[in-house]
Formats: C-alpha cells, sequence, structure tokens
C-alpha cells in the first residue's frame, strides 16, 4: 500500500527517474518516492466547486495511482463487467475474511477481466489511449476492498510499466505501443487477499518484489528489453508493501520490507547487503528515507508471524537505519540501536500509509483511529504522539508534503492539512465528492491528481 491498500494501501513506489522532467510524477510518491512535493506547489484548499480542473471516470475498478509524464497522466484499471465496487471497512487486518473480489469466494472469480493501461491528457482529463495488456480470468483471489490493478504504475519518462499483480508485467511507450511484457507466475496470497506490492526503477533495472504463500522472491528485468537481469528468493511470506530505492552518498539499495524482516540490495545483482528484524507484523507501508537514514517499520499485526526477541524486536516498532548499513543490524535485546539503527520507536508503526520524512520530521498516521505521530528525524524524539484529527475518517492513502503543510488523504474524501513541524495544527480540511480514496494523489507542475473510486480529479488553482 500502498499501498497497499489493506496491506495494500499502500502500495509505495520509489524510483531512481532518468529522462523524467522535474514537474513529472513518476511513480508513487513522486521521482524519489518520498512524497514531498518539490516542483510547483498544488493549492492548498479545493473542494468539490472550488479549485477542480476537471473530473474523469474510468471504467473499472483499481486502487493504482495516478502518475504523471509531460502532457500525459497514467493509470491502471481491471474491468469486468457486473463487477461488484470494493467494500469500505474492516480491510486487512481487520477480521476480512478472504475470497473472491466483492464476492466473498473462495476462489478467483469466474469473470473474465480486462487489465488496461488508460492514458489521459495532463490539461483535460480526456483519454488519449487507452490499452488492454490482458483479458482473462484473475489466476488469484483478492479480498473484497481490494482490486484486481492495486499496483501503481513507473515510469523512466520515455516508457510505461504496469504490474497487474500475478496477472503480468507490461511496458509501453508513451504513445501506447507495448514493447515487452512478463509472466513471473501466479502464487497464492494469505487468505486470498491479494497483490498490492507495485514495481520501481533503479537505474536500467525493473525490480519487483513477489511475496506470497508459496515461493517469494525479489525480481529485476532490464527496463529496454524485460530481459531477466536477477532473481533473488526470499524467506518471507505474503506481503504488500512496495520497495524503496534508497540512494545515500555512497549507494543505492532496494530495500524490500518483509513482517518478519526488512533487508536492503544491491540492485546491480540481487545480493542482501543488510537485513532488520522488526518483530512481525503487517509488511504494507514502504520506507522512506533520504540521504542519511531509512526509516522502516511494520504495523502492529499478528498475521506476520511472531518476533523472535526482546527489547524493540516487535511489530510496531519504527527504525531509523544509518546508511552505509551492512550484515545483521538488529538491535540487541533490550536495546533500541545498534552499529546500524540509529533510533527506534516503539508503537509508532505504519500501518497501511507509508511514513513521511519532512523538514526534519517523520509523519505517521494510524489507518483506523484517524491520528498522527510526528518524530524527530535524527533523534527519535516524539513531538507529538497519536494526536486525534477531528472527524478523519481512515488512512489508505499516503500523506504528502508541500509549502510547510503535510496532506492527509482519508477514505472519504477529506484531506486533512496540518502545519508542519513541532505542534499539531490542522489549518484546513478540503473535501470533494464522497467516495472511496485509497490511493495516493500524484502532485505535478501545480496540479494534484486524486483518484477515487468513481473518478479522477484534477485539483489546481
Amino acid at each position: 500500500m500502498r499501498r497497499a491498500v489493506g496491506p495494500f494501501a499502500v502500495f509505495a513506489l520509489a524510483a531512481l527517474v532518468s529522462g523524467s522532467e522535474a514537474a513529472d510524477w513518476p511513480s508513487f510518491r513522486g521521482p524519489n518516492g518520498t512524497g514531498v512535493v518539490t516542483d510547483a506547489k498544488p493549492p492548498l484548499s479545493w473542494g468539490t466547486d472550488k479549485n477542480v480542473a476537471w473530473k474523469a471516470a474510468v471504467p473499472g475498478v483499481a486502487w493504482s495511482c495516478p502518475i504523471v509524464i509531460g502532457d500525459k497522466v497514467f493509470l491502471t484499471t481491471a474491468f469486468a463487467e457486473g463487477q461488484q465496487r470494493p467494500k469500505a471497512g474492516g480491510g486487512f487486518g481487520g477480521g476480512g475474511k478472504g475470497g473472491g473480489f466483492g464476492k466473498g469466494e473462495r476462489g478467483a472469480p469466474k469473470e473474465t477481466y480486462q487489465f488496461k493501461v488508460v492514458c489521459l491528457d495532463r490539461k483535460t482529463g480526456k483519454t488519449v489511449w487507452e490499452k488492454t495488456a490482458k483479458e482473462a480470468r484473475p489466476t488469484i483471489p483478492t479480498h473484497g476492498s481490494n482490486t484486481f490493478a492495486t499496483e501503481t504504475p513507473v515510469s523512466d519518462g520515455e516508457r510505461v510499466y504496469a504490474y497487474f499483480g500475478m496477472t503480468g508485467l507490461y511496458c509501453y511507450d508513451l504513445a501506447g505501443k507495448e514493447i515487452w511484457k512478463k509472466d513471473i507466475g501466479s502464487y497464492s496470497m494469505q487468505a486470498g487477499w491479494g497483490t498490492a506490492s507495485s514495481p520501481v526503477l533503479a537505474g536500467d533495472k525493473l525490480v519487483v518484489q513477489c511475496d506470497n504463500e508459496e515461493k517469494s522472491f525479489l525480481v529485476a528485468f532490464d527496463k529496454l528489453t524485460g530481459k531477466e537481469a536477477w532473481k533473488t528468493e526470499r524467506r518471507e511470506k505474503s506481503g504488500w508493501a512496495t520497495p524503496f530505492v534508497w540512494k545515500t552518498k555512497d549507494r543505492t539499495d532496494v530495500v524490500a520490507q518483509g513482517g518478519q524482516k526488512v533487508r536492503g540490495y544491491n540492485p546491480a545483482d540481487g545480493k542482501q547487503v543488510w537485513e532488520l528484524e522488526v518483530g512481525g507484523g503487517q509488511a504494507s507501508a514502504t520506507p522512506t528515507g533520504d540521504a542519511e537514514r531509512l526509516f522502516v517499520g511494520v504495523g502492529a499485526g499478528g498475521f506476520g508471524g511472531k518476533g523472535g526477541g526482546a527489547g524493540v524486536r516487535a511489530a510496531g516498532t519504527l527504525f531509523a537505519v544509518k546508511a552505509g548499513a551492512t550484515g545483521d543490524i538488529t538491535p540487541k535485546a533490550g536495546e533500541a540501536t545498534s552499529a546500524g539503527v540509529l533510533w527506534s520507536a516503539p508503537r509508532a508503526w505504519p500501518a497501511a500509509a507509508s511514513p513521511l520524512l519532512y523538514e526534519g520530521y517523520v509523519y505517521v498516521l494510524d489507518r483506523n483511529g484517524g491520528t498522527v505521530t510526528a518524530l524527530d528525524a535524527k533523534t527519535g524524539k516524539a513531538a507529538y504522539t497519536k494526536e486525534r484529527i477531528p472527524q478523519a475518517g481512515a488512512f489508505w492513502a499516503s500523506p504528502w508534503a508541500a509549502a510547510g503543510h503535510i496532506f492527509c488523504l482519508d477514505e472519504t474524501g477529506a484531506t486533512h492539512v496540518l502545519k508542519a513541524g513541532a505542534e499539531f495544527e490542522v489549518v484546513r480540511v478540503n473535501k470533494l465528492a464522497r467516495d472511496m480514496y485509497w490511493s495516493t494523489p500524484a502532485a505535478a507542475d501545480g496540479a494534484l491528481f486524486v483518484r477515487g473510486l468513481d473518478a479522477l480529479y484534477c485539483v489546481k488553482e
């Protein structure tokens, strides 16, 4: 999730992008996968009849996030005749049962789906082209609140890469011509909950994390040809977090989140560089970081397995990993730091929305509690802990930052705008039409692209 949503909201994409313009938003959470807007700032205030440039309906249902390249906006979707809407409330880790999408069936749906990549005009929202990557029955079931197009596409500025879970990986040029496609296999997911982890770009490689109940692995493809570059087996079971491409002054790591452990890999050959035991919980939120520190943790929840050890090795802890870490950096029992861990903060778990690093603080949203925690990025000391945002719904989308503010989109379409810094302050609430909003928006060139279940909105002064 970003995620993923349920464990897939969030779905977080991080990319080392070559060829993209500064005003592009080529992956979930932007060019660096951090959710920080660095070009022209989007508006601070909007509503159903204020600062909405256009609204576009997209057939089918999906939690994949929009990306923006040049004058185009790209989305994915999955469409079937008679398909039902995802169900709000509950989600993953909340007692929901796995089964067919929207139907509670045990097996994969019997309906034939069209798995589509859609290109819209950035200025008008009109469809430029749409391509059906595949038309087939889904190979696995998914939870009633998940979709069959939850993974967010990623672009290098010249090509768009779309991954539909256990259905396939597809590469198109910006005009909609298919360049290559890959079938990386189909594997069962825990409780029939479906998939969410999105592909990322690390230099000239496209990386996919496929953690499942049968045969988990991390795999990299040549972004131009689709030829497999390397494949690394993983011991983790089902997970929904997107890898984070962590670029420091000395090297680049592909960070893969797991319910038991977080691991850093060399993007050149897929070899493991470091690992951190996080205790066993929901691997849903994507890490974030800068050139000095990585911020990572799993949501509190039992389905990831029990943690082995005491101290900070328990689900619900947020860790700050030091750049240059190698080997096993797990703190010893009863200790909060190690040679590779700068600090750890218990009960600061990122449940579904990914953590946000902005102007010296790390912000973490609680999924169902409508609360936010702010930690000093250098020390881990809490500026405030689990402050309740008035009338906030559940947070599945990841927060973003711009112009000294933190933006938190809840599932009802209300964006709660907080003042960045050590003091908790809600400065305004912006509401769009009531719908389900589990996708994280994209921001580019002064515009914000917000996807609900029924439509995509362009918010712009």
